[in-house]
């Protein structure tokens, strides 16, 4: 079997006395591209953000490379959850600069995220000035300063035309071959059966699949018959 860079067992969250993340229990294998999939409302963003520190479990587990998740463990994280969260009035490099001076990274790390999303060349532009698509990607040229082993994109394609998301599709089919592990939610079914590895669906805040994406599956067919399975078991 191989190795897991991730692994939840039974994470649970409650929010006001109701439970939005049920005993999920996420398996994410290294080197590979993740699917975390379900309506708006499932209860992925919260997931995700538990794993990356920005919310705390109400209980369960979390193991990163075989170990309990501590947030020493953030070093090897990178992530872009909803907006890119960037200064409109700084280029491109400027954004990346101020995270270096904050994460104590050499100048070099900078050159390098900007080849690897391809915006070495935006020049004096202010990041305000930048398409949505340009935006995602310098994003994720931020999410991935610190060279992590595990970066997190929440719906990364959002906003973007057809050609952003084909660019952007590229770019994180790339990953796993650099050693980067990707987890992907996103609710655009035709995107992600293209590049993901696996695919975890979930529904109410409850894991209702996980599973490796077969060659030439339905992704949107099997995401509609498990939906109507869980719906079936609810009634």
């Amino acid at each position: 079997m191989d190795c897991l860079i991730l692994e939840t067992k039974d994470l649970c969250k409650k929010f006001k006395g109701q439970m939005v993340v049920n005993n999920i229990s996420l398996k994410v294998r290294k080197n590979s591209i993740y699917g975390l999939l379900g309506p708006n409302g499932a209860g992925k963003s919260t997931t995700l953000k538990i794993i990356t520190g920005m919310l705390l479990k109400s209980s369960g587990e979390i193991f990163f490379e075989g170990h309990n998740w501590s947030r020493n463990d953030l070093k090897n994280v990178g992530a872009l959850i909803e907006e890119a969260p960037l200064y409109g009035n700084l280029t491109a490099r400027e954004n990346l600069k101020v995270r270096t001076i904050v994460l104590g990274l050499p100048d070099k790390r900078i050159d390098e995220v900007l080849e690897m999303v391809d915006l070495k060349n935006t020049g004096k532009k202010r990041a305000y000035q930048f398409s949505m698509g340009m935006k995602q990607r310098l994003g994720i040229a931020i999410a991935l300063l610190n060279n992590p082993k595990l970066l997190i994109l929440d719906e990364p394609t959002n906003g973007l035309d057809p050609f952003g998301i084909q660019k952007l599709r590229e770019l994180i089919k790339s990953f796993p071959k650099q050693g980067i592990t990707v987890i992907l939610s996103s609710h655009i079914l035709s995107e992600v059966e293209q590049i993901v590895d696996e695919i975890g669906i979930i529904s109410d805040g409850i894991m209702v699949y996980q599973g490796n994406m077969k060659k030439g599956e339905d992704l949107e067919k099997l995401f509609t018959q498990v939906a109507k399975k869980y719906r079936r078991e609810e009634e």
